[in-house]
Parts: structure tokens; C-alpha cells; sequence
């Protein structure tokens, strides 16, 4: 539906697409395993129009089958599908995932350890300690707020005398060692920024404090678990008592205390904390997504029993029209919302004819290829985005920000400056294009409002010198 229905790309894919080209570990936001993904998925396809959908599902998917194999050794593997079945009611798995960001990405990587954590507690194996290791490490390169779902893991192997008991094995310092090693080079790179995307993060969380009500992040957390309850009642798994008239689906003993206990520690702990933290710290709405994943198990941990026949056909087809009615409101909502209500959203932009624009008028001017975009960021990564030329973006036009940019670099190949009607020019972008022609171009968005106006300025090589200090933090926005 979204690659029907979307002209553009959402904000977040397009500085992914940007970024991934770059090939840097690690940026002023966040580690950049998400953008290469983003980046290969264009190197395979060639497209920028649907492959970031995609991709964005086969993370949902990949965090529903893993789910269901954590469920399916606590509880067997009927009730671990009605547990996977209850995941489409929660909002983070349907109406936000078109838009394919490092929250997205790390969400396989959670349910992942959470899976691989209780395996090597139960087995003592050393292939599950060292594979936990290893993809406890590549989860960082998803997103660092991975780390706080090791810290929970953490306190759960000292509290539960089984997993403890482990600690006698070589087994699971092996997988510390693994981990350690995985994770060595972007604490490498994190240094090496000076501890930038920690700073990012203090400075969107004021600006959430500043700019959102103290309750909002609980409420958008609550609002995006309320249809998973309704599910539940309809499906009649909250009903008192089970039927003692029909047998239950599956003879499987209920699961034992210690693993209902640890899937609601690392299925609703760090989010329980994060929940509290933003009534001091503020914390972005969508920064919870990845928190949810054994939400649906643990339901069914604690409601399996009433688990039957009727009740799992319920369940399917509820799955089935939240997966459908999702899709299909987001397609309606966005279509409208760009043709009928006039709401200029960044999936109403036209990137391509952006990007086809924004080369055009480089190659009118300068023989080279169009090697940087720079401007207002938004309009730049557009215009940076569907070029054949695949130019960098400037962004925030700090060099801090985009350590891909150089000096020598912009005496070499120059800027296409772009912006939108509306953004100021600082009075040294100003002096840049002094001189210089300015075009300006209209690119139809929606049947209803006039066309955006976008202007382009193109700075050739040796034009300007740039400037050395940074423009400051960009909008957590």
C-alpha cells in the first residue's frame, strides 16, 4: 500500500537512502546498519520507490517468527502462534512501519536476544551463548538504545538461579568476549565523535520537554497498545473462566513461573523505564516501537489456558483484519490526506521529479557530475536522492554532521544549494550565491493546493569558501 500510494519516500528513509551511501559506521544521530540496509536495497532493485517497504516488513516478519520460537519453548507452539497472532493489534507493528528507521531495525534484534538469552539459560550450549554474543553486538549497530535491553538481560541472568548458574561455564564469557569484539569498533567511533549521537539524544529529549505535555509519551505508548485488549475480549481470552466443556487446542502444561517472569521483565521492563524517565527526561514518541515485541507472548502466558479452537480461529481472523484495515487506512489517510485535504506530508513530495530538476540545472552550469546538495535539509536529500550523479548531502551544512564533506572537496566540486520557498538563507549562504542565477521550480503535489516552489543555486568549483564553524544543532524535528 505505501509503495502505491506515497510519492515520496517518509523523511526518516530519505536521509537513511542519503546516509547509507556514505558508508560511515556511525553518524551524529545513530550507527548506520539501518542506512546500509537501505543502501543495499537500492544497489539489488535499482529503486527508490518500493524496496525500504519491504525491507521494512521483512524486519516485522523476521520479529514475529522469532518471537514465535521464544514462545514455542516456553509454551509450545499453538499458543506461541496466538501469541504472534495478537502482535498485528499493536500499533508499532502496522501503521507507523512504513517508515523504515533505525527503530525498525533493531526490532529483530531484540527479539532476537530476548530468544537467544533464554536458550543458552536453558541449554548452557556454547553455540547459543556465542550467538547471543554476536548478535547482542550487531544490535548496537541497529540502534545504541539496544544496549538498555542488555542491561535488562544482564539483571536477569544474576536474578534467575538457572541462568546464573551458568556462570560457572566458560560458555557465556566466550559470548562476552564475542560481544566485546563485535561492538569494539563503534565504541571505536563513538569516541572518536566525542560521544556525538548521546548528545543528539540529550538535546531531542529537551526538545521534547519543551515542546510536547509531560504525559504525552505514556499516552502515545498506551493509545498504540489500546486495540491490543479489544483483541483479547474478542477473541474471548478474557472471559472468567475457561469452557470445561471443549478441550484446549493444545495439552501443553502452563508455562513455568521463572518464564512468565522473564518474558514480562524484558518484555515490558525497559519500557515500563522508559515510560518513567520521560516524565524527567523527555523521550521521543516512537523511540518505545522496539519495546513491545513479547507483549502478545506474555499474554498468553498469563491467558493460555483459556486458549481453544474458537478462540485461535478468533484470533487469526482478527489478525487478519488488523493487518488489512491498517493497510488500507494508511493508503486511504495518505492519498487524501496529500490530494484532498491538501496536507503537505514528505510522502506528497515528488522526489524523483526533485532529483531530476535538481541534476538538470547542475548540468546546465557545470560539466561534472553533481557531487554535494546542501540547503535546507529536507528539500536537499530530495533532491540529492533519485540523481544519477548519487551526490552526498551537505547536511544541517555543518561539516561536523557530515564528515564526508571536506574542504578540498568543496573547493573541487561545489554545492548545488537547495531550499523551498520560505527558508531563509543565512547571510553567508547569501554571499555564496551572490552573483550566481537562481531558479526556481514548481513540482505538483496534490490535486487541490498549487504547486511547491523549490529554488536551486548552483555554487561551481572554487566559487565560495565554506565556512568552518558549525551551523549548529539541527532540528530534533
Amino acid at each position: 500500500m505505501p509503495a502505491i500510494v506515497n510519492v515520496g519516500p517518509p523523511r526518516d528513509v530519505v536521509e537513511g537512502f542519503m546516509w547509507g551511501r556514505e558508508w560511515v559506521l556511525l553518524t551524529y544521530k545513530h550507527p548506520q546498519l539501518p542506512c546500509w540496509l537501505l543502501e543495499i536495497s537500492h544497489l539489488l532493485t535499482g529503486s527508490f520507490r518500493w524496496p525500504q517497504y519491504t525491507l521494512s516488513q521483512l524486519m516485522i516478519s523476521t520479529t514475529f517468527v522469532l518471537v514465535y520460537l521464544l514462545a514455542r519453548d516456553i509454551m509450545g507452539s499453538t499458543r506461541a502462534l496466538a501469541a504472534v497472532l495478537l502482535m498485528p493489534s499493536i500499533y508499532f507493528f502496522g501503521w507507523p512501519t512504513p517508515q523504515f528507521n533505525h527503530d525498525y531495525a533493531q526490532m529483530p534484534f531484540w527479539a532476537a536476544i530476548s530468544w537467544l538469552l533464554w536458550r543458552s539459560a536453558r541449554d548452557g550450549r556454547p553455540g547459543w551463548w556465542l550467538a547471543l554474543g554476536l548478535v547482542s553486538g550487531l544490535g548496537l549497530y541497529a540502534k545504541l538504545s539496544t544496549a538498555l535491553l542488555l542491561v535488562f538481560g544482564g539483571i536477569w541472568i544474576l536474578y534467575d538461579s538457572r541462568a546464573r548458574s551458568r556462570l560457572a561455564t566458560p560458555w557465556p564469557w566466550l559470548g562476552l568476549a564475542v560481544f566485546l569484539g563485535v561492538a569494539a569498533p563503534l565504541a571505536v567511533e563513538l569516541v572518536r565523535l566525542d560521544f556525538m549521537p548521546l548528545t543528539y539524544a540529550e538535546h531531542r529529549n529537551a526538545w521534547v520537554l519543551a515542546n510536547r505535555a509531560r504525559l504525552y509519551y505514556i499516552g502515545v505508548q498506551l493509545a498504540g497498545l489500546a486495540v491490543l485488549p479489544i483483541v483479547l475480549a474478542l477473541s474471548g481470552l478474557l472471559r472468567r473462566q475457561a469452557d470445561p466443556t471443549r478441550e484446549p487446542v493444545q495439552a501443553h502444561p502452563a508455562p513455568e513461573r521463572r518464564a512468565v517472569v522473564y518474558l514480562a521483565w524484558m518484555g515490558l521492563g525497559p519500557a515500563l523505564l522508559i515510560m518513567v524517565a520521560s516524565l524527567f527526561t523527555g523521550t521521543g514518541e516512537s523511540w518505545g516501537a522496539t519495546m513491545y515485541n513479547l507483549v502478545g507472548a506474555l499474554a498468553i502466558g498469563l491467558l493460555g489456558q483459556r486458549l481453544g479452537p474458537a478462540e485461535l480461529r478468533r484470533l487469526t481472523l482478527l489478525a487478519l483484519l488488523c493487518v488489512v484495515g491498517v493497510s488500507s487506512a494508511y493508503a486511504v489517510t495518505r492519498w487524501t490526506g496529500c490530494n484532498v485535504l491538501g496536507r503537505l506530508q514528505p510522502m506528497c513530495w515528488p522526489a524523483r521529479s526533485i532529483s531530476q530538476t535538481a541534476e538538470a540545472i547542475w548540468h546546465e552550469t557545470v560539466p561534472g557530475p553533481l557531487g554535494i546538495v546542501g540547503g535546507e535539509d529536507g528539500a536537499a536529500q530530495l533532491a540529492g536522492l533519485e540523481a544519477a550523479d548519487q551526490p552526498s548531502i551537505f547536511t544541517n551544512l555543518d561539516r561536523r554532521l557530515a564528515p564526508w564533506i571536506t574542504d578540498q572537496r568543496l573547493r573541487d566540486q561545489g554545492m548545488l544549494l537547495v531550499w523551498p520557498t520560505g527558508w531563509q538563507l543565512t547571510p553567508l549562504q547569501q554571499a555564496w550565491i551572490a552573483g550566481l542565477p537562481v531558479k526556481t521550480a514548481l513540482f505538483q503535489w496534490s490535486l487541490k493546493r498549487r504547486p511547491i516552489e523549490i529554488s536551486f543555486a548552483v555554487i561551481p568549483p572554487g566559487r565560495a569558501s565554506f565556512p568552518s564553524d558549525p551551523a549548529g544543532p539541527p532540528d530534533p524535528e
